[in-house]
């Protein structure tokens, strides 16, 4: 798979993405953008008891980033992180565009009958609008 000088990870919740496409990144001599997006949040956040929405946010951006850090630094790699807010089809999307990479790497998402039959199938819907190639990870 030679070829790659930049790779995307687009990060959703296991490190094993998070793992293998900083191993490719190092086994290919390429730069690494890392994408955490945080779906936004449209109901009412008095009902669940939280008080300041931002601690509990910046809270999970720091393990994130503890954690990306780690595997960073076992696999000597250097990366960028980014961590964003909003819609994960159209963000990983722009972050691809933006960051210009020549490969963008998923998680396998478990498929479900009913997502697909609604059109919610993330993945497939990045891999039919990507501006670069898809590598999908189970």
């Amino acid at each position: 798979m030679k070829g790659y000088r930049k790779l995307l990870i687009a990060v959703n919740g296991s490190n094993d993405v998070l793992k293998y496409g900083i191993k490719l990144a190092k086994d290919e001599g390429c730069w690494v953008t890392i994408l955490k997006i945080i779906p936004p949040y449209d109901g009412d956040l008095h009902l669940t008891g939280i008080k300041n929405v931002s601690d509990v946010i910046n809270s999970n951006v720091k393990i994130f980033f503890n954690e990306v850090k780690d595997v960073a630094e076992s696999e000597r790699a250097l990366v960028k992180i980014k961590v964003q807010e909003g819609d994960i089809e159209e963000k990983i999307l722009e972050a691809a565009v933006e960051e210009n990479v020549d490969l963008i790497i998923l998680q396998a998402e478990k498929t479900n009958p009913i997502k697909k039959f609604f059109g919610k199938d993330l993945i497939s819907k990045i891999i039919n609008q990507a501006p670069c190639p898809v590598l999908v990870v189970r």
